[in-house]
């Protein structure tokens, strides 16, 4: 168990729809409010869970004013005040700045750590210890990334380019720049020089760093969140005028190119369960050694016939699945939307939710 961290604080942007987990996850119901592991505690639950050790008390959960109430009925013990409701989606700069306004004058030593709800990660101990090397290279004003040791030549996930070692920190790296999602190609190269990490969106940083740094770009922007910070009540005017941009584009991007972006290396399991695909594999569909060749299944294993089948059934209607003669197939069925597909095109669940959109069936999304 790790220690707690003085003046560290757990900002939880807690938002995104995960339409590629269409239809377990909608906009109504978005992935981190469910448990997609089995564990019996969903994916916010878990966040919390992990970093409680670290802050104790002190998190903030920012998320859309939709969502707010099943938020604060998943986490009882929190304090309301740690709940931050979003008048409306405006990406990861608004979400996680305001956030770092409201700590500047809470904590005028605080460090603060972004970690999104919808992660799972493994080995906590081992995340709790990456997270502790992060908040010292933060008390020393660096915006601090934790960078994820590749397991294979993923085109899903952006990189962190590293540098050199930093002077005095074993465990620290400087990030020359943020790749985007690079094709397979590229990746595997990325993965043979041994200078890639993948790029997990976790930010470790003091908030007034965070926001001096996004007034070199945007005055503008980080006056407005440090005015919201001072009169909460203004957010229904406010907000609505804010830039909406992701914190990568806003902040850390251009820090790393002015050498102020430092990585700590991570070797903990993790995934953000990106699609269907991701879930069958966190989950063991295609691990050996297998009893046999059946999919995995989420959910109440009994409501499940197999026969010849490999990937990734989820009952979530309660009615019996028969699955015969098919290999990495994917079937969700909810009382009102079935889903088949195959781990191939995982990817592509993202169209449905257009196309119901474009539909009208908004009910459905």
């Amino acid at each position: 168990m790790a220690d707690p961290i003085e003046h560290f604080w757990a900002v939880i942007p807690a938002g995104g729809a995960g339409t590629r987990l269409w239809p377990l996850s909608r906009a109504g119901a978005p992935k981190f409010l469910r448990d997609l592991t089995g564990s019996g505690r969903t994916l916010l639950q878990g966040t919390l869970d992990r970093l409680e050790p670290l802050v104790e008390d002190r998190f903030l959960v920012v998320t859309g004013a939709s969502h707010a109430d099943a938020v604060a009925a998943q986490l009882p013990g929190l304090d309301p005040s740690a709940i931050v409701a979003e008048p409306s989606a405006r990406d990861s700069m608004a979400a996680i700045g305001y956030a770092a306004a409201l700590l500047e004058r809470r904590d005028p030593d605080a460090v603060m750590g972004s970690f999104a709800a919808d992660h799972v990660i493994e080995e906590p101990q081992v995340f709790r210890r990456t997270v502790a090397q992060a908040t010292e290279l933060a008390r020393e004003d660096w915006v601090v990334t934790i960078g994820i040791d590749p397991t294979f030549p993923s085109s899903a996930f952006g990189y962190l380019h590293l540098g050199e070692a930093i002077e005095g920190h074993a465990s620290g790296y400087r990030v020359l720049s943020f790749v985007e999602k690079p094709s397979e190609v590229t990746a595997r190269r990325y993965l043979a020089s041994g200078e890639y990490r993948w790029n997990a969106g976790m930010f470790v940083v003091r908030p007034t760093v965070l926001l001096d740094l996004l007034a070199e770009s945007d005055p503008d922007f980080a006056a407005a969140l440090r005015a919201l910070a001072a009169a909460p009540d203004t957010i229904g005017e406010v907000w609505p005028t804010l830039p909406k941009i992701a914190v990568d584009h806003a902040v850390a991007e251009p820090a790393a190119d002015a050498g102020r972006v430092a990585a700590v290396p991570a070797s903990f399991g993790w995934d953000d369960i990106g699609d269907f695909s991701s879930l069958a594999a966190l989950l063991g569909a295609g691990t050996a050694p297998r009893p046999r060749a059946v999919p995995v299944v989420l959910g109440d294993e009994s409501l499940v016939t197999a026969v010849h089948s490999t990937g990734l059934v989820v009952p979530a209607a309660g009615k019996p699945i028969a699955v015969v003669g098919l290999d990495d197939v994917v079937v969700v069925d909810t009382p009102d939307a079935l889903l088949v597909t195959t781990r191939d095109r995982a990817q592509d669940v993202k169209a449905v939710v257009a196309a119901l959109k474009s539909a009208g069936r908004a009910d459905l999304t």
